[in-house]
C-alpha cells in the first residue's frame, strides 16, 4: 500500500540510479542560477559558491528522502520512517514491484483516412 501511494524509485537512496541524481543536481544548478540572476537584477549580494554548493547538494539529498523507500515517511503512522518501521516489525524488504494501471499499453492509432484510401486503391486494382 505504501508503494502504491508514495511511488518509489529505489529501497534505499544507494540504489537509486545515478542518472536521476544527476538530473536532480542539474535542477537544482538550474535553481541556485535563477536566484543568482534574480539577486543581482535586484541589486542584491548573490551567495558565495560554497553556500550555493550545499544548496544544491541538500536539494539533491531532500530528492533522494522522497524517492527511496527506506527514507519516506511511513504512510500509516508519518512520525517515523519505512525503515524505522521496518525495524521495529524484526522485517526488511528485498525488492518491489510498482505497477501503474495503463502504464506500457499501446494505444492502436487508426489513421481512417488512409484506410479508406487503401480500400479504394484496392478496390480499383481489383476492377
Amino acid at each position: 500500500m505504501h508503494i502504491a501511494a508514495m511511488k518509489p524509485v529505489a529501497i534505499s537512496s544507494a540504489d537509486v540510479p545515478s542518472d536521476l541524481i544527476e538530473k536532480e543536481r542539474a535542477v537544482a544548478a538550474g535553481k541556485a542560477e535563477e536566484d543568482r540572476k534574480v539577486a543581482e537584477a535586484a541589486g542584491k549580494p548573490t551567495q558565495p559558491a560554497d553556500i550555493v554548493a550545499k544548496r544544491i547538494e541538500g536539494g539533491v539529498q531532500k530528492y533522494l528522502k522522497e524517492v527511496s523507500l527506506h527514507n519516506q515517511p511511513f504512510v500509516k503512522n508519518d512520525k517515523q520512517t519505512v525503515e524505522q518501521m521496518l525495524k521495529a516489525a524484526n522485517s526488511s524488504i528485498k525488492g518491489f514491484t510498482l505497477y501503474v494501471v495503463g502504464e506500457g499499453i499501446e494505444k492502436k492509432v487508426d489513421d481512417f483516412a488512409a484506410e479508406v484510401a487503401a480500400q479504394v486503391a484496392a478496390a480499383k486494382a481489383a476492377a
